[in-house]
């Protein structure tokens, strides 16, 4: 059984439960709350800026040419090309480059870059990989689920069309394939550290969308 087949029945459960998280549901059906979103948008558009350095220090420890292509391209389209999608909601939703700014980290975008972030550095290239996964592969999943099921004029749809089209699903499958290529070559201690890894970004994944629809901030904030 390939890497990414074990690692992904193994936290299935957790999939399945983030997939039924009440921001992905009302986000399929148009319902979700604007003031949601907005407070995931700007998160996200926070967290894609760790990512895209951990998806940097990734393609560095990288074990072939190709791949550190692979991840140095990864890592402008985290920036560039999601973060331009970002910039046409947080235009839509009336946050200026200030509001921004000065918009802190949420608890769970904090703990989750905070991990990519160590993780990236202190860990060897497999065990990177595996916790850059869940970001791609989870996206592509929620984002070909709820397609199917979005409501008629969805003002989340440029959204959902992103994350179920087919240019990100073949640069899923790429990570996927990479993966799982190193995995084949990993020893059993950091097969588990792999698994470990996954498991934990996969976590993140829920907290991050569970605490958006929250919009959760720091104890002791005042609310804006």
């Amino acid at each position: 059984m390939r890497f990414s087949e074990a690692v992904w029945q193994r936290n299935l459960d957790l999939y399945r439960s983030t997939l039924a998280l009440p921001f992905n549901q009302e986000l399929a059906a148009g319902t979700l709350d604007s003031a949601a979103f907005k407070h995931y948008i700007i998160q996200d558009a926070h967290y894609l800026v760790a990512y895209g350095r951990a998806l940097a220090v990734c393609a560095a420890k990288a074990a072939s040419a190709e791949e550190i292509i692979q991840f140095s391209e990864a890592a402008s389209l985290a920036i560039v090309f999601e973060r331009e999608m970002h910039n046409d909601f947080l235009s839509k939703f009336n946050v200026s480059a200030d509001d921004f700014a000065n918009t802190p980290l949420s608890l769970a975008c904090h703990h989750y870059t905070s991990f990519l972030t160590a993780t990236a550095w202190s860990e060897s290239y497999p065990v990177v990989l595996a916790a850059l996964l869940p970001c791609f592969w989870i996206y592509a999943e929620i984002g070909k689920d709820i397609v199917e099921k979005s409501a008629a004029d969805n003002p989340y749809q440029a959204w959902i069309d992103t994350y179920a089209g087919e240019e990100f699903h073949s640069a899923v499958r790429d990570v996927i394939a990479t993966i799982d290529k190193a995995a084949a070559q990993a020893d059993a201690v950091t097969l588990e550290k792999m698994h470990q890894a996954y498991t934990r970004g996969t976590q993140l994944e829920w907290l991050f969308w569970d605490s958006a629809y929250k919009q959760e901030k720091w104890p002791g904030l005042d609310p804006k």
